[in-house]
């Protein structure tokens, strides 16, 4: 019995995919789909695997590939979802095909997708000249409107803007900026604002039978500037409005991407006229902490994805087409800076206070020291992560303050301090 697989890309989350299918007693190949590694990015831990393939094609890839008869190729990370959707159809093997591949990962061509479904979606449209998308605004009659990148990730350069000058000077900025991926922002893309509270909706697919993972209701503040950031990302109990009607709608939206097999981070907002996508990745939710998922939900996303490759049947058995069971109160909180400076060093006496808490159960400290610390203004820019879950609602929030007056004195910083 063949007990590898390919993980192209194994970044950030992507790590957890190792052990989960190492429990299952399947070894990993990585596929980098890059000749250098993307620097920006939690690196793949190479190590672990049993060999690095530099894709230079994906015919040679899949020759290479060959020799290991791996039972799965997936991606570990949101630049890797094309290769291993050409890697996994050139193999003969469960796949979701190239056919609307492009479309999983280009944010226009996503959403184009859902609207040729018949599916309840954004107006957009997509240029390289601001002006262009200043036109189709006023032309439309839509304003506020939202630009960001093409195929970007984490809130990743996204401008709430207000007036056609706001367009224009967005724009600009994306398409002067690289991608997440450090990629160049060739376009820039305008939608409709989806007025509303944004959720995240997590799930697991084999064979088109799907598991829902977990229910996240993301709370943010404004910065100002057209910019909201990530504060808090919520557990929702599964049976509470508007769970239902928003895995309802994601199980449209997998239909019309032809989803079928892997990962699946959906973002999702209810609007008055009902949930409208954000955006879906083929991959797992870049914010996953496996043990923490494990404590809320029984089982994580990670977990659950490995189980549907490495055992389909049984992962069809136990848990297709059911939705997640929550064991106990809990959230994500990504902090929020005003600081400006390099990273001298980091106070862990103030660490150990903030993990001292009752709540926390765990912590993601995202700089070391010579990184540079910049007032937040997105998802990368956020200093901490703090993971927290209690029985106890109230505990939580007496904690999440007191993570309020901490956080900012994590870091030892040379350099510009607040509003300099």
């Amino acid at each position: 019995m063949n007990r590898t697989v390919a993980i192209v890309d194994g970044y950030s989350t992507g790590n957890f995919l190792l052990p989960a299918f190492a429990r299952l007693g399947v070894e990993a190949v990585h596929v980098q789909s890059t000749p250098e590694l993307i620097a920006p990015l939690a690196p793949p831990r190479l190590a672990a695997y049993r060999e690095n393939l530099v894709c230079a094609d994906p015919g040679t890839t899949a020759r290479e590939l060959a020799r290991h008869r791996p039972l799965a190729v997936l991606a570990g990370a949101e630049f890797g979802v094309r290769l291993a959707d050409e890697l996994s159809e050139r193999l003969g093997l469960m796949t979701n095909g190239t056919r609307l591949s492009a479309a999983r990962r280009d944010k226009f061509l996503m959403i184009e997708a859902l609207r040729g479904a018949g599916i309840r979606c954004a107006r957009q449209h997509r240029s390289a000249d601001p002006e262009e998308l200043r036109a189709w605004a006023e032309r439309e009659g839509v304003h506020p409107v939202v630009v960001k990148p093409i195929s970007s990730s984490g809130a990743d350069n996204v401008h709430i803007c207000r007036d056609g000058d706001a367009i224009v000077r967005a724009a600009r900025a994306v398409m002067s900026a690289r991608d997440l991926f450090q990629q160049p922002n060739t376009e820039a893309l305008a939608q409709s604002y989806l007025d509303g509270t944004e959720y995240v909706v997590d799930m697991a697919c084999s064979q088109g039978e799907r598991y829902v993972c977990a229910v996240w209701e993301y709370r943010k503040r404004d910065i100002g500037c057209g910019r909201r950031i990530y504060d808090r990302d919520v557990l929702l109990d599964p049976g509470q409005d508007p769970v239902p009607e928003l895995v309802a709608y994601v199980d449209t939206v997998l239909e019309a991407l032809d989803i079928r097999h892997g990962a699946v981070h959906a973002e999702v907002i209810m609007t008055a006229s009902g949930p409208v996508l954000v955006e879906v990745a083929a991959r797992l939710n870049g914010g996953l902490n496996a043990g923490f998922q494990e404590l809320c939900l029984g089982i994580d996303q990670a977990a659950a994805t490995a189980l549907a490759y490495a055992r389909p049947g049984e992962f069809r058995r136990r848990y297709g087409g059911r939705t997640y069971t929550k064991l106990i109160e809990a959230f994500v909180h990504d902090t929020t800076t005003a600081l400006d400076g390099i990273v001298e060093g980091v106070d862990e006496a103030v660490v150990e206070q903030i993990t001292a808490l009752p709540t926390v159960r765990d912590l993601t400290v995202k700089y070391r020291p010579g990184r540079r610390v910049r007032p937040t203004v997105d998802l990368p820019s956020s200093p901490l992560t703090v993971y927290m879950a209690d029985a106890d609602p109230a505990a939580l929030e007496a904690d999440y303050k007191a993570i309020g007056e901490l956080k900012e004195r994590v870091y030892r910083l040379t350099g510009p301090g607040p509003g300099e």
